[in-house]
């Protein structure tokens, strides 16, 4: 026994793509949001949920294609990312990065 199947595919897959639309649609929202928001901090929030979305579709990614090296870049984005956040909203606070 092979386990369910859908359209030909084991229903893991199938759910792993159609995830991965989802938070494509996800990524385009957070697109839009950064690109018409309309103060700063919704666009370092934004920018901030373009991360977070990026980092799921690589993980679903690498669970899609079976590789272990989606996981390892999605834990770099996800240090980037956090990292520019702080930056981000220091600059904002203090309209200086530097002290």
């Amino acid at each position: 026994m092979t386990g369910i199947q859908v359209f030909g595919y084991p229903l893991i897959d199938t759910t792993i793509v159609a995830v991965m639309y989802v938070v494509g649609v996800a990524m385009l929202m957070g697109l839009y949001r950064l690109l018409r928001g309309p103060t700063l901090p919704d666009r370092i929030l934004a920018l901030d949920t373009l991360n977070v979305t990026a980092i799921a579709e690589l993980m679903l990614l690498g669970m899609h294609m079976r590789s272990a090296i989606y996981f390892e870049a999605a834990l770099v984005i996800a240090m980037l990312g956090f990292v520019g956040t702080v930056v981000l909203s220091k600059f904002v606070i203090r309209r200086d990065i530097v002290e």
